[in-house]
């Protein structure tokens, strides 16, 4: 089964992360990801850029809104995913526990399936 790893992290704590402790942080989440992939686990991983260089879209009563990041109404930010190959819910879940960004981060697990239910 499809299950996906958000990494959420509080956006101002990320942004005034100091540059050699982030660096430290994706050197170990690498070596996570090489682990996930040496064990056939890891069907796709990758961090995001910064909030400040997303933009949302939104579209209301047909108008287009366009919204430059960073978005200072948000206290999370996504910073990464991975979308693993589990066998169960319990399989991801422990996936997760090994994730070095629980240390600093919420990591949130999700199943993958349709939007409606089914």
């Amino acid at each position: 089964m499809p299950y996906m790893l958000l990494i959420v992290e509080p956006g101002e704590e990320r942004r005034s992360r100091p540059a050699e402790e982030g660096r430290r942080a994706m050197e170990r989440m690498s070596r996570f990801t090489e682990s996930l992939k040496a064990r056939g686990l890891c069907k796709a991983s990758d961090s995001l850029r910064p909030d400040t260089e997303g933009v949302r879209l939104s579209v209301r009563d047909g108008k287009r809104i366009v919204s430059d990041g960073p978005f200072t109404e948000a206290k999370e930010i996504i910073g990464g995913f991975f979308l693993l190959d589990c066998r169960t819910k319990e399989e991801a879940l422990a996936i997760a526990k090994e994730c070095p960004a629980v240390e600093w981060a919420t990591v949130e697990v999700r199943e993958i399936g349709p939007c409606h239910g089914d």
